[in-house]
């Protein structure tokens, strides 16, 4: 798939896999307006600073962490431009040894592939086995940057959005901190 530069306000037409699709009918069903582009996988950060630009938001990133018994998952979203270190956010979700999940968790709990994680893919978490953990810089902006389950594309979506419909819709209630 080329960067085709384009903004959409609906959802794709072509042929699409499920995980991506499923996110495009919870939108429609929660009357959610969204903005769309299509683009390569991000390779850089000046990939993604492009995208970025296209949208006019800022994606967010998506960390997808676990504890050293691997018994307990964390979605963490923050601001791209932030850095993270685990040490701040184990005192803050009283949990230590925190690292990067492996892409077998991702897949069962998430149904997601690296590069491709979102808050999105907590529709797939039934069994609410993810912790989602929020900075709290993400939501004080209007709008919120994700993909939609699948790194070719990206959404722009208001941040109340997010907040009142999607994530109460999931039933998901954000651990906020601050990194």
């Amino acid at each position: 798939m080329e960067n085709t530069q384009i903004v959409y306000n609906t959802r794709p037409t072509d042929e699409r896999l499920p995980v991506e699709l499923a996110v495009y009918d919870m939108l429609e069903k929660l009357g959610i307006e969204y903005t769309r582009t299509d683009h390569n996988a991000a390779q850089t950060m000046d990939d993604c600073i492009a995208v970025d630009k296209l949208l006019g938001v800022e994606l967010c990133k998506n960390l997808f962490l676990c504890n050293r018994q691997k018994t307990s998952f964390y979605l963490l979203l923050m601001p791209a431009n932030k850095g993270f270190r685990t040490k701040d956010l184990s005192q803050q979700i009283n949990t230590a040894r925190l690292s990067f999940a492996d892409e077998t968790a991702m897949k069962e709990l998430l149904g997601l592939t690296p590069g491709s994680v979102s808050v999105m893919g907590l529709m797939n978490d039934s069994w609410h086995q993810v912790r989602l953990l929020i900075d709290k810089d993400l939501i004080s902006e209007e709008y919120f940057g994700c993909h939609p389950c699948i790194n070719t594309s990206s959404l722009k979506i208001r941040t109340s959005d997010l907040m009142d419909k999607i994530l109460p819709h999931l039933g998901y209630e954000p651990t906020f901190v601050e990194l």
